[in-house]
């Protein structure tokens, strides 16, 4: 998992509030095995219309938000069902982090599995970066997890609460599985020490 210290990117706003993870990508989406190709599904019924053209008015297919790396929207985000494809549609389509002022438990948790950062700030500032994005296209925020802060060009500077287990292995670029893997002499050594039972006699 690639680690996140620092980022630099155009910001999306995407001012909605209770946006689900169907919606984020729709279940119909969801037979693919792999994790890589969910991009472009993303948003699928906001993003398109129903001939399959873009559509001009979702705020996401805006050009000057074209190669936006981080996300600011709505309360309550990722919502719903607990879906991992979620974070993998938005990291395919070039997040790495993203900002609102609440998430839903296991959307966050998804997001740090895999390497993206949720940033909770409060409300009044969340709006005050959205309406920053919507006035000014190509708007820039600089990420800097190691201070948990992030600011702009133009004064903005705020400071953002993080778990320090959550920062730690977003800073290392840790999964679960890297994780345990840090500990991989002393399960081991408790393998080498545990008992070995015998399989019982048959017949």
């Amino acid at each position: 998992m690639e680690a996140f210290t620092r980022l630099t990117g155009v910001v999306a706003p995407l001012p909605r509030v209770n946006v689900d993870t169907d919606q984020i990508i729709p279940k119909q989406f969801l037979k693919r095995i792999e994790r890589t190709g969910f991009g472009e599904f993303a948003f699928f019924d906001w993003r398109y219309l129903p001939d399959g053209s873009p559509n001009p008015d979702f705020e996401l297919n805006r050009p000057e938000y074209e190669g936006a790396a981080i996300l600011v929207t709505g309360r309550n985000f990722g919502c719903g069902s607990s879906r991992e494809h979620a974070p993998w549609a938005l990291r395919e389509m070039g997040f790495r982090a993203i900002i609102a002022s609440s998430f839903a438990d296991i959307f966050f948790n998804n997001c740090v599995q895999n390497g993206m950062l949720p940033i909770v700030l409060p409300e009044e500032q969340v709006r005050e970066i959205i309406s920053r994005a919507q006035r000014r296209p190509g708007y820039r925020l600089s990420v800097n997890l190691e201070n948990q802060s992030l600011y702009d060009s133009e004064g903005l500077e705020e400071h953002f609460e993080i778990d320090v287990f959550v920062r730690e292995r977003l800073l290392k670029g840790q999964d679960d599985i890297a994780m345990t893997l840090e500990h991989e002499d002393e399960v081991a050594a408790f393998e080498a020490r545990r008992p070995r039972w015998l399989e019982p006699s048959r017949g």
